[in-house]
């Protein structure tokens, strides 16, 4: 098996770098409370969940098994993990696995707080970054003197310095080969790779580990008795188009050979935002509606920090649905004018999402703010309220 070569033959070989910060919003409550260290913690409960002061001075925490109501679970330490419990999952299911782990509520400004100071912190020893959410970045350390590890190690240490909390880092020739080599050793973890690397370290890891291979298409894969990324590689591109189209035979055939040109994009004005996410498991439009909804919400508070974070607002609002049978469909609806306000793109997104037949069951579901301007003097400030989604056509 030949692994097609990154870059052009007169460019220097590329040195990507996926940093992601490890459990970032768990880690974050664990500086505030230091106490919770090394116990399985659930970051989903609402305000009513804050923790208090007993009378003897020592603070009262929520367990899972206290909370009622529909929700979803935003993230979890690694304590909580080893239980079962994962970002995305309802929290009632969660509280079946773990229910003496303890239950903090979302505290997304504080989130915001740390994501400034971890991207400074890098932004000081790397120029060319790319922004790829509130706990990842890309990295292009190409250009740079520095000796692989040695400047890996450097960038770990500028964050824990500024922050106080711990990341990993992988570095590749690709985006793609970087952000699986940021969670081979998680946490605190550094993995450097080139592409002679791939078949023995990436080629044995199951299929999920690519980011855009999601449940629905591993399972598909399973079932052609492809579970691991040498299966894939293994696979011809005939049988690949055969079962998942055109496109996305090509994209699979292509990552499973350690292939990505995508650029690191620095400094360039962004055309759109946007977050979306891949159940679990494949979710009805009625007998999910609860479940859809925290998540729909939860997606167009995700994007308006996003907006206001980085000081845009759009005008055109998007929704992005795949269905079981892989079928994507969108629907956008332009605004009179441009918002970063939570409550007016959920309210957008759903009639976008009034709009789509939901006559089958839903994988992945995603949220778009489009046509930006700066926003200047446009207040994003608010929150989204949890509202029921509009789940009948």
């Amino acid at each position: 098996m030949i692994i097609a070569p990154t870059g052009s033959a007169n460019a220097p070989p590329r040195r990507i770098a996926h940093l992601d910060m490890d459990a970032f919003y768990a880690s974050v409550e664990l500086l505030r409370y230091p106490e919770l260290r090394g116990l399985p913690v659930v970051i989903a409960g609402r305000d009513e969940h804050q923790p208090g002061t007993q009378p003897d001075g020592r603070r009262h925490f929520f367990r899972l098994r206290d909370y009622a109501g529909r929700g979803v679970i935003t993230t979890a330490t690694y304590e909580a993990r080893a239980l079962g419990v994962h970002s995305a999952m309802g929290v009632m299911k969660a509280a079946k696995l773990a229910p003496d782990a303890i239950l903090l509520p979302v505290d997304f400004a504080a989130y915001r707080h740390y994501s400034r100071l971890f991207k400074a912190a890098v932004a000081g020893i790397v120029t060319k970054i790319e922004d790829s959410g509130i706990d990842e970045i890309y990295l292009d350390l190409s250009d740079l003197p520095d000796e692989t590890r040695a400047l890996a190690t450097r960038l770990k240490q500028a964050v824990k310095d500024a922050t106080g909390l711990s990341c990993s880092i992988g570095i590749a020739p690709n985006k793609l080969l970087a952000k699986i080599c940021s969670d081979l050793e998680k946490p605190d973890g550094l993995t450097i790779l080139t592409m002679a690397d791939v078949p023995e370290r990436i080629w044995p890891l199951s299929v999920r580990k690519i980011n855009g291979i999601g449940p629905k298409a591993a399972e598909k894969l399973a079932s052609l008795g492809i579970t691991t990324i040498a299966g894939l590689a293994q696979t011809g591109l005939g049988l690949l188009r055969h079962h998942f189209g055109r496109s996305y035979s090509v994209w699979l055939y292509e990552v499973s050979r350690g292939i990505d040109h995508r650029p690191v994009i620095v400094d360039a004005e962004p055309k759109s935002m946007s977050r979306e996410t891949t159940f679990e498991r494949d979710l009805d439009a009625r007998l999910d509606r609860q479940v859809l909804s925290a998540a729909f919400t939860a997606l167009c508070e995700q994007v308006a920090g996003d907006l206001q974070r980085k000081g845009y607002a759009g005008r055109t609002i998007s929704i992005k649905l795949r269905f079981e049978n892989f079928q994507t469909v969108t629907r956008d609806l332009s605004l009179a004018e441009p918002t970063a306000d939570a409550v007016r793109i959920r309210r957008a997104a759903g009639e976008c999402l009034r709009r789509v037949q939901l006559v089958r069951k839903i994988r992945l579901l995603g949220v778009k703010v489009s046509t930006l301007c700066a926003a200047s003097s446009t207040s994003a400030a608010g929150a989204c309220r949890q509202r029921e989604l509009p789940l009948t056509p």
